[in-house]
């Protein structure tokens, strides 16, 4: 376990180059480019990239203050992710009544996204998303985060110690693989109860917990020393371990110990671009345009699906043709993001830093000690 400080532009190196990557692998799978970009793997990372930031970030308030306030993290996370949420449903619901957008308008389905149900109710209760605006239904994966935000504050606050929060969280890593696993051999078992539920998909984000407790490389992301041989090594079968897991197509691997084996890799994945930010062949994560994509990549991912299914509605020569689809779906999704960045996010991020607990720091600046 290391004690980390603030890094001196006070942003996490890499990090918001990694959610670029994670926002444009999800775009590129889903304008027609599946057969060749991992879309689900982009939204693993992201589910990582989470477990690792917040766990970043409550630690640092821990060790600042002795104490978690959760009733004010709850606050950050609701200011956070609401607003730009109950703008872009405002906008697909508004579609969806003008009939320029599939799909339909349910209470309960509202419902569902809102509160963050929305993958358990994509599962057992509407499993063509018929019962929601065309291109919502990837709000599944902001509830498996969600239910994530929900608990596992009060899991760290709980706990004195933090090897000993580190082996709870190892625990509920293996009990996740070993539910996978029976839920994966029932009959009748289909992929999506696997890849949809916070109970099948938790460990995710937990792996990148993992990392901000046991070996978080803030501290030494300050250092100028290059990667050793074994840094390197360590890095590339990192990334070899990953591609491996998007080559095998076992359908039993694929459901069960994909997952654990890519949130395994991703962990010296991560600690290789934020250790050593600054040399070569990974400094472009930090690139100024890239990193802007990262900081606009919530309000991309809210979006992009509604504007795919938008142009399939009303211009399917465009929607039948990645190319020209991918490049209307990022202009429109960056100009959105810009205007949810200009005019949304300005009056909650103030509140957002008005809920900030004493002396610790919001989701994108480091914190003091891990």
């Amino acid at each position: 376990m290391i004690r980390s400080s603030p890094h001196e532009t006070g942003k996490i190196p890499s990090l918001d180059g990694l959610r670029a990557i994670s926002v444009a692998l999800v775009v590129l799978s889903h304008v027609g480019f599946g057969r060749l970009v991992p879309g689900g793997l982009g939204v693993t990372i992201f589910f990582f990239l989470s477990g690792y930031l917040i766990t970043t970030l409550l630690i640092a308030e821990r060790n600042q203050t002795n104490r978690v306030d959760i009733p004010r993290f709850y606050a950050r996370r609701l200011f956070r992710l609401m607003p730009p949420l109950l703008v872009t449903l405002l906008i697909a619901y508004a579609l969806t009544t003008a009939n320029l957008l599939p799909g339909s308008i349910t209470l309960l389905g509202f419902a569902a996204q809102v509160l963050y149900f929305a993958n358990y109710y994509a599962l057992f209760y509407d499993a063509t998303d018929s019962g929601v605006p065309g291109g919502t239904g990837i709000l599944w994966s902001l509830a498996v985060e969600e239910h994530y935000y929900i608990f596992y504050p009060l899991i760290l606050a709980s706990m004195a110690r933090f090897r000993n929060l580190a082996m709870l969280l190892v625990g509920l890593c293996v009990a996740v693989l070993l539910w996978r696993n029976y839920l994966a051999h029932l009959p009748g078992f289909t992929e999506v109860r696997t890849y949809y539920a916070s109970d099948t998909r938790i460990d995710s984000i937990i792996y990148g917990a993992l990392l901000a407790i046991l070996k978080n490389p803030l501290e030494l992301s300050r250092k100028d020393d290059p990667p050793t041989a074994r840094d390197w090594l360590i890095f590339i079968g990192a990334l070899a371990v990953l591609g491996a897991t998007l080559a095998y197509r076992g359908a039993i691997f694929r459901e069960t110990l994909r997952y654990t084996l890519q949130g395994l890799a991703l962990m010296p994945i991560f600690y290789f671009c934020i250790r050593f930010h600054n040399i070569r062949s990974i400094s472009w994560l930090n690139w100024p345009w890239l990193a802007k994509i990262g900081q606009y990549s919530y309000a991309i991912y809210l979006i992009h699906f509604i504007i795919i299914n938008f142009i399939g509605r009303n211009e399917p020569g465009i929607g039948a043709r990645p190319l020209p689809l991918l490049m209307v779906v990022c202009v429109l999704s960056l100009a959105y993001a810009e205007a949810i960045d200009r005019w949304v996010d300005p009056y909650f991020r103030s509140l957002r830093h008005k809920y900030r607990a004493a002396k610790a720091t919001d989701a994108r600046v480091l914190p003091v000690t891990v």
